[in-house]
């Protein structure tokens, strides 16, 4: 065999091997990993407390009450939107919240979201309360 055959088989096996069925690929999207952060505080008689965090690309988010010093009061917790000046809307509610109890909401935009935990006349005592939000 001449060495010009043999270049050229080579050649002819190499383009070969690049070529493909022409089909075009989509890239499967990574989905992003989940972050869950934890707050806690007291909870005093007609007080309330506002966490803002803040969310990375769209996607659910849970909010959870985990753990109330005395597990039979009944507390208020919403997710909402946090703006520029400090005010935390609330989006959707619970004023029914006890130990476990929580809100799935869903964010549409990265940005500052906040969590808010609140007396809804139920409190006779200073409250220690633990919350967690999952988001993406």
């Amino acid at each position: 065999m001449s060495r010009f055959t043999l270049a050229a088989l080579v050649a002819a096996a190499l383009s070969m091997s690049a070529c493909g069925d022409n089909s075009p690929t989509t890239p499967t999207p990574i989905p992003p990993s989940s972050v869950t952060d934890t707050f806690a505080g007291t909870l005093t008689v007609n007080g309330a407390s506002t966490f803002p965090f803040s969310v990375s690309s769209s996607g659910a988010v849970y909010l959870t009450l985990t753990s109330v010093a005395d597990t039979s009061v009944i507390v208020g917790m919403s997710l909402g939107t946090f703006s520029v000046t400090g005010v935390c809307s609330a989006v959707l509610s619970n004023d029914a919240a006890v130990q476990g109890a929580s809100i799935t909401g869903s964010a549409t935009n990265i940005g500052t979201l906040c969590a808010r935990v609140y007396d809804v006349g139920k409190v006779v005592s200073p409250l220690d309360y633990q919350i967690s939000v999952t988001h993406f």
